[in-house]
């Protein structure tokens, strides 16, 4: 049985050296031209430690917001803020996790509708072994099986 959605993640070593790079040049005059990421700063919960992760940079009608299954995503449970670095401009706002399956998957399923099947492999890191968009119910087992997660950015109030 072919799998019609999976999580794809690059080789180790070529995720870190891009975390790297983008962690220098987002802050810079140069983030204006990749605007496709943006960069989340933000204090841990439980540790108070510092942490930067540039991540894509997604919208819709309600705003900006990053999908991820990484860990990380839990410092956002029950909002905290962080500076967000987009285009070469950083501003503080406020980060909430969203993790309730159907909003998530559906959240995931928009956003690979829009992009199609060959950016969202790209930007949001999966693979359509099957060669067709998946169903509701496909991307809501894969988002509860790779722990996806949907963090919502808005401005500080």
């Amino acid at each position: 049985m072919t799998t019609v959605v999976e999580w794809h993640q690059p080789p180790a070593p070529l995720v870190k050296t891009l975390n790297v790079v983008l962690r220098r040049v987002l802050p810079s005059p140069l983030g204006r031209r990749v605007g496709e990421f943006m960069l989340l700063a933000f204090t841990g919960r439980r540790t108070g430690q510092r942490y930067r992760f540039p991540v894509t940079a997604h919208r819709d009608a309600e705003g900006l917001y990053a999908l991820t299954p990484a860990g990380w995503k839990a410092n956002f449970r029950g909002g905290a803020d962080v500076d967000v670095t987009l285009a070469g401009r950083t501003t503080p706002m406020r980060g909430v996790l969203i993790e309730d399956e159907t909003v998530v998957a559906r959240t995931y399923l928009d956003r690979i509708t829009e992009l199609g099947m060959r950016r969202a492999g790209r930007e949001i890191g999966l693979k359509f072994p099957a060669g067709r968009l998946p169903t509701l119910a496909e991307i809501t087992e894969l988002a509860r099986r790779e722990h996806f997660g949907v963090v919502r950015l808005s401005g500080k109030t």
